[in-house]
């Protein structure tokens, strides 16, 4: 078992992976995430996105493959232990906004982080700090059933980045959005990763979220098909990239 180069912060190799009907979900992608990078992976519906990311992050078991975090190999981790990284070390952000109902938004926000152990007058600072960048501030007291979609979208992404997660996965992230909304959460999501130091790893099928990464790898049928690199990237050809498994 070989450990991952020291420079990425989350590194895959020949990801095999099946849903329960027997259908092909990942065939064999190997790839690398520098720390601080933003990766879109695109793809047309049905060609593994979403099965990556779950890999990735330890929300779905590795069949056959391997997956490191660091230094960390999660493809041999327990539910448990996966639970706990998941928990202290990554973000996610769903296509479809969850909130507890019984919670008002700010509670929502800041509910991972309480979860940790963060006192409730900390962790509804932090909470407040990323409702007010994501322009939902005033809903804080509001519960989520007085909210549009649109906004319910806004306070789960805000929920990811009030923990500073080391990594985090956001699926289709604005796909509940508007056009002008989508840019301007796209914009926070993107300026509060490289300003943190957030890695983060985007699923989506638009172009116009890709052009925001930094580097975008291309499945179709649950392989690796093509790596594009933004042209001022200047480490561009040392980053790792996407690889076929026949």
């Amino acid at each position: 078992m070989e450990a991952p180069p020291d420079n990425d912060v989350l590194w895959a190799r020949a990801l095999h992976f099946r849903h329960q009907d027997g259908s092909p979900g990942l065939a064999g992608v190997s790839l690398g995430v520098r720390e601080g990078e933003i990766l879109a992976v695109g793809g047309p519906r049905g060609s593994g996105k979403t099965t990556l990311l779950r890999c990735l992050s330890g929300l779905a078991p590795v069949q056959d493959g391997e997956v490191w975090f660091n230094s960390t190999p999660v493809h041999t981790m327990g539910p448990v232990a996966r639970e706990r990284l998941r928990r202290d070390r990554f973000g996610w952000i769903d296509p479809a906004p969850v909130l507890v109902p019984e919670l008002n938004v700010w509670e929502n926000a800041a509910l991972p982080l309480m979860l940790r152990g963060v006192g409730r007058r900390r962790a509804k600072v932090a909470a407040q700090e990323w409702l007010e960048r994501l322009d939902v501030g005033e809903l804080a007291r509001k519960r989520p059933h007085g909210l549009q979609r649109a906004e319910r979208q806004r306070v789960c992404i805000a929920r990811a980045l009030a923990t500073g997660p080391t990594v985090l996965f956001a699926d289709e992230p604005t796909a509940p959005l508007h056009r002008a909304d989508r840019a301007h959460v796209l914009r926070t999501l993107t300026t509060a990763a490289r300003s943190h130091g957030i890695t983060v790893v985007l699923a989506t099928h638009d172009p116009e979220t890709a052009a925001l990464a930094d580097r975008t790898v291309s499945l179709r049928d649950g392989r690796c098909v093509k790596t594009v690199h933004l042209p001022e990237a200047a480490d561009a050809e040392g980053r790792a990239a996407c690889s076929l498994s026949a």
